[in-house]
């Protein structure tokens, strides 16, 4: 189980790295697109669609790491005001529901990304992107973390993570 984890773990590492990498090659893109549309005087096609693209797949792809890490917006108003026990079961109901979400999520992405390819859709411009290709990002990225959800809920079960992240001594005065 923990060498599951482990790997889980590392597989979203590695989307945190292409996550950032998009969000560079954005950053240079548009900056590239800058040159040309106003010190060349020049017209740009794809840029604006890869900005587009590779900002929303960051999103998708970078989600496993940011729920490695915790780091998804997270109210932790009860999770204060409970105990140990309290804290796990509402960690296991939100990791459940999450996971539920998430693969219904990834499912459906994978039909839209599926549709997408054997039907050959591209984007209404110039480019003509093929649709499957930023469509990919929504099953990939939300499956997997569909994975590290399962990993969050075996690391909860056998002891190894600790629910919302919390230490076991960080507990409200009324405990």
């Amino acid at each position: 189980m923990r060498t599951f984890s482990k790997l889980v773990g590392m597989i979203s590492d590695a989307c945190g790295i292409v996550a950032a990498a998009l969000v560079g090659m954005a950053i240079l893109v548009v900056c590239q697109m800058v040159v040309i549309r106003y010190f060349l005087n020049g017209s740009t096609v794809w840029q604006t669609e890869f900005v587009i693209f590779s900002l929303v797949a960051s999103t998708f792809i970078g989600c496993p790491y940011v729920l490695k890490l915790k780091g998804h917006v997270n109210v932790d108003l009860l999770p204060n005001y409970l105990g140990q026990k309290g804290r796990f079961i509402l960690a296991m109901i939100a990791s459940l529901l999450g996971l539920l979400f998430c693969s219904l999520l990834a499912w459906k992405g994978y039909e839209l990304f599926h549709e997408a390819l054997v039907n050959g859709w591209t984007t209404d411009t110039i480019w003509a992107l093929p649709l499957w290709i930023p469509y990919l990002a929504l099953p990939l990225g939300i499956g997997l973390m569909s994975l590290q959800y399962v990993a969050d809920i075996l690391d909860l079960v056998s002891g190894e993570g600790m629910p919302f992240g919390m230490e076991p001594h960080s507990t409200s005065e009324g405990e």
